[in-house]
Protein backbone atom coordinates (compact mmCIF):
# COMPACT_ATOMS: atom_id res chain seq x y z
CA UNK A 1 0.00 0.00 0.00
CA UNK A 2 2.92 2.38 0.57
CA UNK A 3 3.83 2.26 -3.12
CA UNK A 4 0.28 3.22 -4.04
CA UNK A 5 0.29 6.00 -1.46
CA UNK A 6 3.54 7.37 -2.91
CA UNK A 7 1.92 7.42 -6.37
CA UNK A 8 -1.02 9.42 -5.04
CA UNK A 9 1.34 11.88 -3.35
CA UNK A 10 3.41 12.33 -6.52
CA UNK A 11 0.32 12.91 -8.67
CA UNK A 12 -0.95 15.46 -6.15
CA UNK A 13 2.49 17.10 -6.13
CA UNK A 14 2.20 17.66 -9.88
CA UNK A 15 -1.37 18.92 -9.34
CA UNK A 16 -0.10 21.40 -6.74
CA UNK A 17 2.68 22.55 -9.05
CA UNK A 18 0.32 23.07 -12.01
CA UNK A 19 -2.13 24.87 -9.74
CA UNK A 20 0.55 27.30 -8.59
CA UNK A 21 1.77 27.86 -12.16
CA UNK A 22 -1.76 28.63 -13.40
CA UNK A 23 -2.47 30.79 -10.34
CA UNK A 24 0.72 32.80 -10.86
CA UNK A 25 -0.02 33.27 -14.55
CA UNK A 26 -3.52 34.53 -13.73
CA UNK A 27 -2.62 36.77 -10.79
CA UNK A 28 0.56 38.15 -12.38
CA UNK A 29 -0.62 38.00 -15.98
CA UNK A 30 1.78 40.60 -17.36
CA UNK A 31 5.02 38.98 -16.15
CA UNK A 32 4.69 35.79 -18.15
CA UNK A 33 2.72 37.47 -20.93
CA UNK A 34 5.91 39.49 -21.47
CA UNK A 35 7.76 36.18 -21.89
CA UNK A 36 5.20 34.73 -24.33
CA UNK A 37 5.24 37.94 -26.36
CA UNK A 38 9.02 37.82 -26.75
CA UNK A 39 8.97 34.17 -27.76
CA UNK A 40 6.27 34.68 -30.39
CA UNK A 41 7.71 37.90 -31.83
CA UNK A 42 11.20 36.38 -31.75
CA UNK A 43 12.54 39.86 -30.96
CA UNK A 44 15.20 38.57 -28.58
CA UNK A 45 16.63 35.87 -30.87
CA UNK A 46 19.88 36.28 -32.78
CA UNK A 47 19.79 39.32 -35.06
CA UNK A 48 19.26 38.59 -38.76
CA UNK A 49 18.54 34.88 -38.23
CA UNK A 50 16.82 33.19 -41.15
CA UNK A 51 13.87 31.99 -39.04
CA UNK A 52 12.34 35.39 -38.32
CA UNK A 53 9.64 34.77 -40.93
CA UNK A 54 8.02 32.55 -38.28
CA UNK A 55 7.50 35.48 -35.88
CA UNK A 56 3.96 36.39 -34.86
CA UNK A 57 3.50 40.08 -34.11
CA UNK A 58 -0.23 40.09 -33.33
CA UNK A 59 -1.00 41.03 -29.69
CA UNK A 60 -4.38 39.29 -30.10
CA UNK A 61 -2.62 36.00 -30.96
CA UNK A 62 -0.16 36.53 -28.09
CA UNK A 63 -3.07 36.85 -25.63
CA UNK A 64 -4.88 33.89 -27.20
CA UNK A 65 -1.79 31.67 -26.92
CA UNK A 66 -1.15 32.77 -23.34
CA UNK A 67 -4.77 32.20 -22.29
CA UNK A 68 -4.63 28.77 -23.95
CA UNK A 69 -1.45 27.95 -21.99
CA UNK A 70 -3.09 29.03 -18.71
CA UNK A 71 -6.21 26.99 -19.51
CA UNK A 72 -4.10 23.89 -20.21
CA UNK A 73 -2.15 24.41 -16.96
CA UNK A 74 -5.47 24.64 -15.07
CA UNK A 75 -6.72 21.50 -16.84
CA UNK A 76 -3.52 19.64 -15.91
CA UNK A 77 -4.02 20.71 -12.29
CA UNK A 78 -7.67 19.63 -12.30
CA UNK A 79 -6.98 16.27 -13.90
CA UNK A 80 -4.14 15.52 -11.49
CA UNK A 81 -6.16 16.58 -8.42
CA UNK A 82 -9.10 14.45 -9.60
CA UNK A 83 -6.81 11.60 -10.66
CA UNK A 84 -5.09 11.59 -7.28
CA UNK A 85 -8.46 11.59 -5.52
CA UNK A 86 -9.64 8.63 -7.62
CA UNK A 87 -6.42 6.79 -6.83
CA UNK A 88 -6.79 7.57 -3.14
CA UNK A 89 -10.34 6.17 -3.10
CA UNK A 90 -9.00 2.88 -4.50
CA UNK A 91 -5.75 2.72 -2.55
CA UNK A 92 -6.59 -0.47 -0.60
CA UNK A 93 -7.33 -2.62 -3.65
CA UNK A 94 -4.56 -3.00 -6.24
CA UNK A 95 -6.96 -3.97 -9.06
CA UNK A 96 -9.20 -0.96 -8.42
CA UNK A 97 -6.15 1.27 -8.07
CA UNK A 98 -4.89 0.15 -11.49
CA UNK A 99 -8.28 0.90 -13.03
CA UNK A 100 -8.38 4.35 -11.38
CA UNK A 101 -5.13 5.54 -12.99
CA UNK A 102 -6.58 6.87 -16.25
CA UNK A 103 -7.41 10.42 -15.09
CA UNK A 104 -4.00 10.90 -13.49
CA UNK A 105 -2.31 9.46 -16.58
CA UNK A 106 -4.26 11.91 -18.74
CA UNK A 107 -3.26 14.86 -16.54
CA UNK A 108 0.42 13.87 -16.52
CA UNK A 109 0.41 13.25 -20.28
CA UNK A 110 -1.14 16.66 -20.88
CA UNK A 111 1.58 18.20 -18.70
CA UNK A 112 4.24 16.42 -20.73
CA UNK A 113 2.65 17.69 -23.95
CA UNK A 114 2.44 21.29 -22.72
CA UNK A 115 5.98 21.60 -21.43
CA UNK A 116 7.70 19.36 -23.99
CA UNK A 117 5.72 19.89 -27.18
CA UNK A 118 4.55 23.41 -26.34
CA UNK A 119 7.58 24.97 -24.71
CA UNK A 120 10.58 22.89 -25.73
CA UNK A 121 9.47 21.94 -29.26
CA UNK A 122 7.29 24.78 -30.51
CA UNK A 123 8.72 27.57 -28.36
CA UNK A 124 12.29 26.31 -28.30
CA UNK A 125 12.72 25.09 -31.84
CA UNK A 126 10.02 26.70 -33.99
CA UNK A 127 10.25 30.14 -32.39
CA UNK A 128 13.97 29.68 -31.62
CA UNK A 129 13.55 30.43 -27.91
CA UNK A 130 16.95 28.80 -27.34
CA UNK A 131 18.57 31.86 -28.97
CA UNK A 132 17.12 34.29 -26.42
CA UNK A 133 18.86 35.44 -23.27
CA UNK A 134 15.65 37.20 -22.16
CA UNK A 135 12.91 34.68 -22.94
CA UNK A 136 14.34 31.18 -22.79
CA UNK A 137 12.28 28.78 -20.74
CA UNK A 138 13.77 25.56 -22.08
CA UNK A 139 15.72 24.62 -18.94
CA UNK A 140 12.68 25.13 -16.72
CA UNK A 141 10.47 23.23 -19.18
CA UNK A 142 13.00 20.38 -19.25
CA UNK A 143 12.89 20.11 -15.45
CA UNK A 144 9.07 19.96 -15.54
CA UNK A 145 9.09 17.38 -18.34
CA UNK A 146 11.53 15.12 -16.51
CA UNK A 147 9.62 15.24 -13.22
CA UNK A 148 6.35 14.56 -15.00
CA UNK A 149 7.87 11.76 -17.11
CA UNK A 150 9.34 10.00 -14.08
CA UNK A 151 6.03 10.31 -12.23
CA UNK A 152 4.14 8.99 -15.26
CA UNK A 153 6.49 6.02 -15.67
CA UNK A 154 6.20 5.21 -11.97
CA UNK A 155 2.41 5.57 -11.97
CA UNK A 156 1.82 3.25 -14.90
CA UNK A 157 3.68 0.40 -13.25
CA UNK A 158 1.13 -2.27 -12.40
CA UNK A 159 0.21 -2.48 -8.75
CA UNK A 160 -0.50 -5.86 -7.22
CA UNK A 161 -0.40 -7.49 -3.79
CA UNK A 162 3.32 -8.27 -4.10
CA UNK A 163 3.94 -4.49 -4.06
CA UNK A 164 1.66 -3.82 -1.10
Amino acid sequence: MYTRLSKVILVWSIAFFATLVAFSNITDYDSNFFFVGHVLTMDTTFPDNKGLWRAIDSPFIHHAVYIFIIAVEALIAGLCWLGGWRLCRSIKDPASFNQAKSTAILGLTLGFLLWFTGFMTIGGEWFLMWQSEVANGQQAAFRFVMIIAVTLIYLIQVDDERHA
